[in-house]
């Protein structure tokens, strides 16, 4: 399938003020392109690239003041499947696994491990290890926590969305994130799009999305804990341990976000 995807972002700055943007597919999905997702800025300023210690497309600019609108807009190739499942994956033990899995064990600054590391195997210690224990994980925290975008907040952490219950879907992600760190699978924090590609109407505003990726059985494998089921059309644009090291916009200095639109949709035959 053919999917259009972008985003626009519109801010208004009292002065001229250098900004982090990480709004590009990520480099994986690079040869999928029939159109890249190229970033345009409006007004047109200077804009250089980097990769990040994870390998995420980032972008530096300086906004100038007044009116600044930020812009990505794609069409990919997909190849139409759902994501993978592997029941039968296995959870390696932790001298097994391969050195670059590491850090995803490690809690960081929305994933506090030392606080729900007790909580986490009285949860789930009985859970078979493997596929099983990472669904039962994600079982318990689409359960756990109410969605509602009236409940976001920016500095909610795994801990806090655990005791408070509700939150959006960087809270679920956060706290599946931790509760499998606790358990000893290595956990990374992940955004992009995910399409509405085999869902029946009505579709909810397009937004961007938090998932997390596993490491079993020898790869890393897709889990939703806010929607806990497979997708069609799930575009990654970044990962990292946790939000912190994937915001979409990082801006050194005061700003107000006028407008926001995402979309992602599929491109008829």
């Amino acid at each position: 399938m053919r999917l259009r995807l972008g985003c626009e972002l519109s801010y208004d700055f009292s002065v001229p003020t250098p900004m982090i943007v990480m709004l590009n597919v990520h480099f994986s999905q690079f040869g999928n392109f029939e159109r890249p997702d190229y970033l345009t800025t409006t007004p047109a300023v200077p804009i250089t690239s980097y990769r990040d210690s994870f390998g995420n497309w980032c972008n530096r600019v300086v906004a100038p003041a007044g009116p600044f609108r930020l812009r990505t807009d794609g069409i990919i190739h997909y190849d139409g499947f759902s994501d993978p499942v592997g029941l039968d994956a296995i959870q390696h033990p932790v001298e097994d696994l391969p050195s670059d899995t590491l850090v995803f064990l490690l809690g960081s600054r929305y994933c506090e491990t030392d606080l729900l590391m007790q909580e986490a195997w009285r949860l789930f210690g009985h859970t078979n290890p493997g596929w099983g224990r990472v669904q039962a994980i994600c079982d318990f925290v689409h359960n756990h926590i109410t969605f509602g975008y009236n409940h976001s907040r920016a500095t909610r952490t795994a801990f806090e969305a655990f005791n408070e219950g509700v939150g959006v879907c960087r809270d679920f992600t956060h706290l599946a994130v931790t509760l499998c760190r606790c358990m000893n699978i290595p956990t990374r924090y992940c955004t992009g799009y995910i399409s509405d590609v085999g869902l029946p109407p009505p579709y909810a505003t397009m937004d961007f999305a938090a998932w997390m990726e596993v490491y079993l059985g020898g790869r890393w494998w897709t889990f939703d804990p806010r929607n806990n089921d497979v997708r069609f059309g799930r575009i990654l644009v970044a990962y990292g341990r946790d939000a912190a090291d994937v915001p979409l916009t990082h801006t050194f200095g005061s700003n107000l976000l006028s407008d926001f639109k995402v979309w992602i949709d599929e491109i008829p035959a």
